[in-house]
C-alpha cells in the first residue's frame, strides 16, 4: 500500500490542532483539536494531548501506525537563519530548534513537545518541522537588517524574520493559479488579516519584503498588537509612566491594536458598533485601514510591478468592508474593486476586482495545513 497521507500537527501552548491530508487526492479524513492542555478541565499535558488525537484517529480507522501515513508535519514558529527549508527532524535539529527557544519563547516550546511526542509514538516515522519564517528567508539583507549597530545585531540575532510563512506561500501560490499563470510569473502583495495580521511582497514566487520583523509584534495594526510604533514609546513609558518592560510588553501585545483602540478584537463586533455610530469603533477600524493601504503603496513601490493583491485569512476573507476601505481610492496604483463582487460570500478562491483594474484584487482562503502537508510530503518522497 502506498503511503500518501501526511498528519499535520500544530502544537500550541495550551492546543493541538490536527489534520490528517492524503495528498493522492486532496482529501482530509480527519481534523480536529485537543484544548485546554494542562487547565481544570482538559488534558494534562501535550502527551496525553497526542494520545487523544492518536485514539481520535484509530477510532476512525485511521491510527499512528497505518502504512498509508508517510509523514508528520509539524508547524514550528521560528526557524532563525538555520531552518529556511522543510526539514526532516532528528536529535541535532530539535536541538537546534531549541537553542531559537529565546527568539519565540511563547511558540518553539509547545512546537518542540508536539515533535517529541510525535517522535515516541512513531519513532520509524519520518517527522518534519516546516518553519513560519522559512518563506521570508529570501528577503534580501537591505530589508531584512535594521539600521542599528551591526555588531550588537549580529550578536543577538536582531533581524527581519517575517511569520505566517506558510500563509503567504500557499495564498501567493494559488493567487498564481487563480490568474492562470506560474508563480514565477506573478508579483503578489498578501494580505494576511486574522487576530495576528501581516503583509508581504512577493516576487515571482519568491518573498522580498514583510511586514513582522523580529517578533510578529512589527508591522500591520492587529487584533491587540500594535504595529509600527516608534521604538522610544518604550522608552517614554518606562521612564515616565514607571512601566515595567515586561508592562510593556504586555501592553503592546495584548492590550494594543484594535482591542486598545475600541475594547473590541472582533472586526465584525467594530463593523455592527460603527453602523451604530460609534466612534471608537470608527477611529479603530480608520487607524488599521491606513496602516494596510500604507504597507500597499509601500510595497507597490518594492514591487515595481503589482499583478495582484490577495486578502487572506479571518478579516481579509470575510470583511468586504476593510477590503473596499483597504483598495478605496488607489485607482492611480491601477486598482480597482468590484463592489458587486466585493459583497459576495463565498469560501472558494475568487477575483473581487473590477474588468479594468490592472491590479487583479483577490480573495483567497488561506490553507496552511495543506501547505505543511506538500511541502512535509515534497520533503519525504522527492516529489
Amino acid at each position: 500500500m502506498t503511503a500518501t497521507r501526511v498528519l499535520v500537527l500544530n502544537s500550541g501552548s495550551s492546543s493541538v490542532k490536527y489534520q490528517l491530508i492524503d495528498m493522492a487526492d486532496g482529501s482530509r479524513p480527519a481534523a480536529g483539536i485537543v484544548e485546554h492542555i494542562g487547565e481544570r478541565g482538559g488534558v494534562a499535558d501535550h502527551a496525553e494531548a497526542l494520545g487523544v488525537v492518536a485514539d481520535e484517529l484509530a477510532a476512525r480507522g485511521l491510527g499512528l501506525d497505518s502504512p498509508e501515513l508517510a509523514a508528520v508535519g509539524h508547524r514550528v514558529v521560528h526557524g532563525g537563519t538555520r531552518f529556511t527549508e522543510p526539514t526532516l527532524v532528528d536529535d541535532a535539529v530539535l536541538a537546534a530548534v531549541e537553542e531559537l527557544v529565546p527568539l519565540a519563547p511563547l511558540h518553539n516550546p509547545a512546537n518542540i513537545t508536539g515533535i517529541r511526542v510525535a517522535r515516541a509514538l512513531r519513532p520509524d516515522l519520518p517527522q518534519v518541522a516546516v518553519f513560519d519564517t522559512a518563506f521570508h528567508s529570501t528577503v534580501p539583507e537591505h530589508a531584512y537588517r535594521y539600521a542599528i549597530d551591526r555588531e550588537t545585531a549580529d550578536a543577538h540575532q536582531v533581524r527581519r524574520y517575517g511569520f505566517h510563512g506558510t500563509s503567504h506561500a500557499y495564498v501567493s501560490r494559488a493567487t498564481a493559479g487563480l490568474l492562470g499563470k506560474d508563480p514565477a510569473e506573478v508579483n503578489v502583495i498578501v494580505l494576511h488579516l486574522g487576530n495576528g495580521a501581516s503583509a508581504s511582497a512577493v516576487r515571482g514566487g519568491r518573498c522580498v519584503e514583510t511586514s513582522m520583523g523580529l517578533t510578529p509584534l512589527e508591522g500591520l495594526v492587529m487584533g491587540t498588537r500594535s504595529g509600527d510604533v516608534d521604538p522610544a514609546v518604550v522608552f517614554h513609558l518606562t521612564r515616565t509612566g514607571g512601566m515595567s518592560v515586561d508592562d510593556v510588553d504586555a501592553l503592546l501585545n495584548k492590550r494594543s491594536g484594535l482591542l486598545g483602540l475600541c475594547g473590541d478584537n472582533d472586526m465584525r463586533e467594530i463593523g455592527r458598533r460603527m453602523a451604530e455610530g460609534d466612534e471608537s469603533a470608527q477611529l479603530a477600524f480608520d487607524v488599521y485601514v491606513h496602516r494596510l493601504r500604507k504597507y500597499v503603496g509601500a510595497y507597490t513601490a518594492v514591487l515595481g510591478r503589482v499583478d495582484a493583491i490577495a486578502f487572506t485569512a479571518g478579516v481579509g476573507e470575510n470583511s468586504p468592508a476593510v477590503r473596499e476601505a483597504a483598495t478605496r481610492g488607489l485607482e492611480a496604483l491601477g486598482i480597482e474593486l468590484d463592489g458587486v463582487r466585493n459583497a459576495v460570500r463565498a469560501s472558494s478562491a475568487r477575483l473581487v476586482s473590477a474588468k479594468s483594474s490592472k491590479v487583479a484584487v483577490a480573495v483567497v482562503p488561506t490553507d496552511e495545513e495543506q501547505e505543511i502537508a506538500r511541502q512535509t510530503y515534497a520533503l519525504v518522497t522527492g516529489r
